[in-house]
């Protein structure tokens, strides 16, 4: 059942800086970047897409940002590419969609440092370590087994923190986070991961994880994938659950939004079912497939966090305050 969304939740939603950390730009997901005016006009202001990762090596993931950015410039008029804080604010005063560029995997460094600070320039600001499976770096959380950090894992690492790339632990093995987040010295995020006391599943963050996220002055992202959350169809009510669990854990400066929205779940489904390796969930013959909220049910979470009685500035920090203090505190 739909949350009904008060006038003042549309007004405080609409006032907000309503950050997104994680959409899936890759071919399998079936998402083209015609969908970006549907965000802001949805309300969403900054949105990171996510361009390459372990499916890709270095030719392929520099090819993806170059067409990217040069689709981007064409829609100059609606979009634009950001890599500082400022920039951001730019962007929505401007009353355009701040876009930014991410991997999911560190396969397309091809254990080549150097090629950080290169992606870095070419606006890629942050990335996961891996990717489900392992990798060279670290590794993933449906492998048998997580071996933790590589040595080039940490030389990967100090690399990122040199050059200012923020290190997003979603998809790596829970040992490989808790070693990458011991070693950090500056923050950590987890863009897009829920509650496992709520929803068991392997992408599922326990509380002491997420504290030691918060330790490190970063924040939790939660996703709006079906397959994390017992939601199926979904619903804001279920996400918020996972959101205010959240809260209540680290305080509100450290939640965010990586809502991971899909507008047609089929194709990336059989894709899914293709790499059970990757997706053991989607071997079974009864998997229902995923899903995420909607655009429109975006306004529905902020209607929530009223009615549980969140006051308005933890709202704002949620929706994208906290994102956009540490774009500040990494990018400028």
């Amino acid at each position: 059942m739909a949350v009904e969304v008060s006038e003042k939740a549309r007004q405080l939603h609409a006032d907000a800086l309503v950050w997104d950390m994680v959409w899936p730009w890759e071919p399998w997901c079936d998402n083209g970047l015609d969908k970006l005016p549907d965000f802001k006009a949805a309300g969403t202001d900054v949105l990171s897409l996510t361009l390459a990762g372990d499916n890709h090596n270095i030719y392929q993931a520099v090819t993806r940002v170059a067409e990217t950015r040069a689709a981007l410039a064409g829609m100059s008029d609606q979009v634009t590419l950001c890599e500082s804080a400022s920039a951001v604010r730019q962007a929505r005063s401007e009353g355009k969609l701040a876009v930014l560029l991410h991997f999911e995997g560190t396969r397309c460094f091809e254990r080549r440092l150097d090629m950080v600070e290169v992606f870095y320039k070419l606006g890629v600001k942050h990335t996961l370590l891996a990717f489900n499976n392992a990798n060279s770096a670290s590794g993933g959380l449906m492998e048998a087994e997580d071996a933790g950090l590589t040595n080039f894992g940490r030389s990967l690492i100090t690399e990122m923190e040199r050059v200012g790339m923020l290190l997003d632990l979603s998809h790596v093995g829970h040992r490989t986070a808790r070693e990458a987040m011991e070693m950090s010295t500056k923050p950590c995020v987890f863009t897009h991961s829920n509650v496992n006391a709520l929803f068991e599943h392997p992408r599922n963050l326990s509380d002491e994880e997420m504290k030691q996220c918060a330790e490190t002055g970063g924040l939790v992202g939660i996703a709006s994938s079906t397959m994390y959350r017992d939601a199926i169809p979904s619903t804001a009510e279920s996400l918020f659950a996972h959101l205010d669990h959240m809260t209540q854990l680290l305080g509100s400066e450290h939640v965010g939004l990586g809502l991971d929205i899909i507008f047609n779940p089929a194709p990336l489904n059989d894709w899914m079912r293709s790499r059970t390796d990757e997706w053991p969930d989607a071997a079974a013959p009864d998997w229902p497939g995923i899903d995420s909220i909607t655009l429109d049910e975006i306004p529905q979470l902020t209607q929530c966090m009223l009615d549980a009685g969140y006051p308005e500035n933890d709202i704002r920090n949620i929706l994208g305050g906290n994102y956009l203090r540490l774009a500040q505190t990494l990018w400028g």
